[in-house]
């Protein structure tokens, strides 16, 4: 005999409310759920319940067996953030997957605990069809930062572009991250996201990042870095920190601050926030024909897998017109990375550039 018991895995990845593992709650109406069975109890496990009489000189033993009825509850889907649910949920524990107005997500967990990367997109801003903002958010000592970044960076962006005129349009976006940053710290709750956002607006691709996720362009199958991964390894990221009064060291081949985190910008991350800033290097580009699509993606992706690898297998799937499955494309590249060995979460979203010209 067995029995089947729902139990929450936590990997929710649109930014909806997630407990955290020390806490996990299996109400969470987005939460996808995995299930265990649990098989029938040996007899060494019964329970053992002994009367005494009041001269204690007889007792008896009562077996006891419990049979647990049987419980079959579905597994549930995630919701998109922004202005799209998810049309295409994914039916297995893990892995969600959203396919939007334009762009296309697909969100796989890792095996070293709760799902922490997030992601969001609005588009169709004001009715303006040319127009969004997307962002993939990679959370670390929890799921909170990434979370809140997810639901407001975005948000907090288009707030700052608008009472901006068009030439300041990167210090505007700065503005939305440094709004976030410290919005959060103001909550005093513990760890970091690192981000990166496209925003798309009058014929302009305006990508910021801050941390070590990363947007890459394919201009004509040509893959381009628009971001560079902020680690403390970097030259001048380590230059910032010294100069600061911080120190970089590396331990077991990482590079860390004060020995500690391995990325130098972020949101959040208060205990470190005198050398780890949320300010975001920004590169403003005009979209063109050329300018086929553009990936969004958390290091569990590229760090197993190059900006041109990414490209050659998406590229097929995103510009034929008569095949066309950019989301097959963001599975496939989860999927290499996985085969290759990522433990990381990995989050992928494509962005079809050509719908926003």
């Amino acid at each position: 005999m067995s029995c089947t018991v729902a139990l929450s895995n936590s990997p929710v990845f649109s930014p909806s409310r997630v407990p955290s593992p020390s806490s996990p709650s299996p109400s969470s109406p987005s939460s996808p759920l995995r299930i265990l069975r649990i098989q029938k109890a040996p007899l060494s496990n019964l329970i053992r319940a002994s009367s005494t009489t009041s001269d204690c000189s007889s007792s008896s033993t009562v077996l006891k067996r419990k049979r647990p009825t049987r419980l079959d509850l579905p597994v549930l889907g995630s919701m998109s953030f922004g202005n799209f649910p998810v049309t295409t949920p994914s039916g297995v524990a893990g892995l969600v997957e959203v396919e939007g107005d334009g762009y296309y997500v697909c969100c796989k967990r890792g095996r070293k605990g709760a799902m922490e990367d997030r992601h969001s997109a609005l588009v169709n801003i004001q009715g303006h069809s040319k127009q969004g903002v997307f962002g993939i958010f990679d959370g670390h000592g929890g799921v909170k930062a990434a979370e809140f970044a997810a639901e407001n960076l975005n948000k907090n962006i288009m707030d700052e572009v608008g009472n901006t005129t068009d030439d300041k349009i990167g210090e505007a976006v700065k503005n939305g991250y440094l709004k976030t940053d410290s919005e959060f710290l103001n909550q005093e709750v513990r760890g970091g996201s690192c981000c990166v956002t496209a925003l798309i607006q009058k014929g302009n691709l305006v990508v910021s990042n801050a941390g070590d996720c990363r947007a890459v362009v394919s201009r004509g199958g040509i893959a381009e870095a628009l971001t560079s991964d902020h680690r403390p390894s970097r030259q001048d990221e380590k230059d910032r920190i010294e100069a600061l009064g911080g120190y970089v060291d590396s331990c077991h081949g990482v590079w860390r601050i004060q020995g500690s985190l391995a990325v130098s910008r972020s949101i959040g991350d208060q205990y470190l926030k005198q050398w780890v800033t949320a300010e975001p290097e920004t590169r403003i580009l005009g979209l063109k024909p050329e300018l086929e699509f553009l990936v969004l993606a958390s290091d569990g992706l590229w760090d197993t897998v190059s900006n041109q690898e990414a490209v050659d297998i998406a590229r097929p799937l995103c510009t034929d017109i008569s095949t066309q499955q950019p989301l097959s494309a963001c599975r496939k590249l989860i999927d290499l990375s996985v085969s290759r060995g990522s433990l990381d979460d990995i989050s992928v979203m494509i962005v079809q550039l050509g719908q926003f010209c």
